[in-house]
């Protein structure tokens, strides 16, 4: 019984705990792994050593995602080419049963901009500013957390604060959906001033695919240098969403808000020529500032369509 209602409260607090993980790692598959690891470590500790068990479980998932992303890191010095956090994707209709940290992403803290910008900070700085900022918890727990000063913990919040205050808020959902659509008729038209007017004048693309496939090598920024590499990419795969499309697309909500993925529903063969991906965009000004070209196959496990 004692056991149960254990595991009905951790229940209660699993969103909240993979929304956590989530923002600290970038990884679905290291977030669902910290998450299920607070679980087990609760069953070994007396609730007479807890007083509020929402703490004690972020706290819990926090240590255990500073382990990630030391692995991380070591993974990311023989990445090749951009590295990019892993998105969540849903259908566009939620689900009758929704993923706990599908349910999660849909704030704000885990829209893919914010995401990618804390995929630029140590992690220290990651961290501190996700605890300390996001969550509020106190300055000495996060130094604690990190093994190191409350003054190096207060710097490196700082620093993290600085980065992700110059990213833009996300959009209404309307506005983001009108812009990804544009975009997506322009491309259809084949014109290249088309395509560019659709893109904020400092739009970035990044692709992530660790040389499993072709996508940009470095960021590219400035509408009409991504115009003329969405142009090409178009004319090559055959994009479109048609049966009968080499490559086929359909809408998906990406870290919730609209995005694509591609191929899905490829054979294996078909996957050597035109593999799956997920494309994840930002907006600005009712135009894509940001497109999020995720086509490393280790990265897709989010996708819950």
């Amino acid at each position: 019984m004692v056991a149960a209602l254990l595991a009905e409260l951790f229940e209660s607090h699993r969103a909240h705990l993979l929304s956590v993980a989530y923002r600290l790692t970038g990884s679905v598959g290291d977030a669902e792994d910290a998450v299920q690891e607070s679980f087990l470590r609760l069953g070994g500790v007396h609730q007479s050593e807890i007083d509020d068990l929402g703490i004690w479980l972020t706290t819990a998932v926090s240590r255990i995602c500073v382990d990630h992303l030391r692995s991380a890191a070591t993974r990311r010095e023989s990445y090749v080419g951009q590295w990019l956090p892993e998105p969540v994707v849903t259908g566009v209709r939620p689900s009758a049963a929704p993923d706990p940290l599908a349910t999660a992403v849909r704030r704000s803290e885990c829209r893919l901009a914010r995401m990618v910008a804390l995929d630029t900070l140590t992690s220290h700085q990651r961290v501190a500013f996700v605890l300390h900022d996001e969550l509020s918890l106190p300055l000495d727990e996060v130094a604690e957390i990190l093994d190191i000063s409350v003054d190096a913990a207060e710097q490196a919040a700082h620093r993290a604060r600085t980065v992700i205050g110059g990213i833009a808020l996300p959009v209404p959902d309307s506005e983001h959906d009108a812009a990804v659509r544009a975009l997506l008729a322009a491309l259809a038209t084949g014109d290249v001033d088309a395509v560019t007017a659709a893109l904020h004048r400092e739009s970035v693309l990044i692709g992530d695919a660790n040389g499993t496939t072709s996508t940009a090598a470095n960021i590219v920024a400035g509408a009409d240098d991504i115009a003329r590499i969405m142009l090409a990419l178009v004319r090559a795969y055959g994009i479109g969403d048609s049966p009968d499309a080499a490559t086929r697309y359909e809408f998906a909500t990406v870290n919730g808000q609209l995005g694509l993925v591609m191929n899905l529903d490829s054979s294996s063969d078909e996957q050597n020529w035109h593999p799956a991906r997920v494309i994840g965009f930002t907006v600005r000004d009712g135009l894509i500032c940001g497109a999020y070209d995720h086509a490393n196959p280790a990265k897709l496990t989010g996708v819950r369509l």
